[in-house]
């Protein structure tokens, strides 16, 4: 499993060209599940993102997590995450699980997210979506 996390000051998913997911001041998780991830994987990565220190104290540290200041999730299933360019410049996504594994991993992590108190919106799994966002900072964190 791979996330990308964004910090941001707001951010918005929209399919066919409604809005789906928002939210405000939080995090924007971008999830690429692989072939052979866990439930386990999911509640240790989910774990990771909720005590991840990414937010200023009042003295402009890194000191708190997203439990800390009370924000939001945005998760946006990504399996182009999971790209492999070591044979060229077409990237093949044979290392991303296949969408229906991927899809029960991704609602997993979602949920273990939310078990630790985090307000988690979602994008639509295996929609075209547009994401947009504000990244705050900019603060990026890969995890994996």
């Amino acid at each position: 499993m791979r996330a990308v996390c964004q910090r941001v000051s707001e951010a918005h998913v929209t399919v066919d060209g409604g809005v789906v997911a928002e939210i405000g001041a939080g995090l924007v998780v971008l999830l690429g599940v692989a072939r052979g991830d866990t439930d386990a994987d999911g509640n240790r990565l989910a774990t990771k993102i909720g005590a991840l220190r990414i937010f200023e104290n009042n003295e402009g540290k890194f000191d708190r997590s997203i439990l800390d200041v009370n924000a939001s999730a945005l998760v946006v299933s990504q399996f182009t995450l999971l790209a492999d360019t070591s044979k060229g410049n077409r990237p093949s996504f044979s290392d991303a699980a296949p969408p229906e594994e991927a899809e029960l991993r991704y609602d997993g992590f979602c949920w273990a997210l939310a078990g630790q108190g985090v307000d988690v919106a979602r994008g639509v799994f295996g929609a075209r979506m547009a994401v947009e966002l504000v990244n705050d900072g900019p603060v990026t964190i890969v995890l994996g």
